[in-house]
């Protein structure tokens, strides 16, 4: 790994120069102790005597080559659960589909959903029930999900599609009866696996917001960028923004979280709901 600087201020402040770089991920210095707390176990790993003696190895490139891609995943906040603010679920079920449904070829109707951030793969997920209980009520149309993260460790996680039974304690009984298996082992008595058919619905993808292009579709009619926005700076926000509606299909949606509703600033998106936009050109 290369020298990644040398600029002035102690190893601490120059790693969260890096991660905002290289992730657009905002971590002011009261984050320290979370950092520290987080790293503890590369530390040790190391046998080094504190944090700032591991970044500074990490920034001088003195650490094996996947390092830095680690440290990446342990920093990295996943904050995920089921049907989280669900008046997004609903808007998707009673709005957003049948609009797509009604303006589609008959029996050619296929909806994309993009989840942008999508952690443990629970808002994927919610969103692939949602979906597929449209199809049980009789309506034929194909859909497909994908969720992307920065988080090689979180993405294996999210394509386990394995879950303490404790998550789903948001998800409505009879969709947690539907869509989840149980084991019968005692040693997995707490743990629910998404079944077959919506985990063949839904694919997970390493992608890093912060680059320039991303390797998606570029006429995606849903995109869930939620909860996520709120770590970036302002130009980092406009960049990310633009460069999501360049993969909306016209008169496609951009979903985001209730506490980054103001943030959205883009020629083409016009809000339609407090975190609703849709892209008209």
């Amino acid at each position: 790994m290369q020298t990644v600087g040398t600029s002035q201020g102690t190893a601490s402040d120059r790693f969260r120069d890096l991660i905002r770089s290289l992730t657009g991920i905002n971590l002011p210095p009261g984050k320290v102790p979370m950092i520290e707390q987080r790293l503890r176990r590369r530390v040790l790993a190391h046998e080094l005597p504190d944090t700032e003696a591991y970044l500074r190895k990490l920034l001088e490139g003195a650490l094996k080559e996947d390092e830095l891609r680690i440290v990446i995943d342990l920093i990295t906040t996943n904050t995920t659960s089921f049907f989280r603010e669900s008046d997004h679920f609903t808007y998707l079920r009673d709005h957003i589909l049948p609009e797509h449904l009604t303006k589609s070829a008959p029996n050619r109707a296929r909806l994309k959903v993009w989840s942008a951030a999508s952690s443990e793969g629970a808002e994927a997920f919610t969103i692939a029930m949602v979906l597929a209980e449209a199809q049980r009520s009789g309506r034929a149309f194909d859909w497909a999900v994908l969720g992307t993260d920065i988080s090689i460790r979180i993405l294996e996680k999210a394509q386990s599609a394995v879950y303490d039974v404790d998550q789903l304690q948001t998800v409505p009984s009879d969709l947690a009866r539907r869509y989840f298996l149980y084991s019968d082992d005692p040693a997995l008595a707490r743990k629910a696996r998404v079944i077959p058919d919506l985990r063949r619905r839904v694919q997970f993808r390493r992608l890093n917001l912060m680059d320039k292009t991303y390797p998606v579709d570029r006429d995606v009619n849903v995109i869930f960028l939620r909860n996520v926005l709120i770590y970036f700076d302002a130009n980092d926000k406009a960049g990310v923004i633009k460069r999501m509606h360049e993969h909306l299909s016209p008169g496609g949606y951009l979903i985001v979280g209730h506490a980054e509703s103001m943030v959205v600033r883009c020629e083409g998106l016009v809000q339609i709901r407090p975190t609703i936009f849709r892209r008209v050109n």
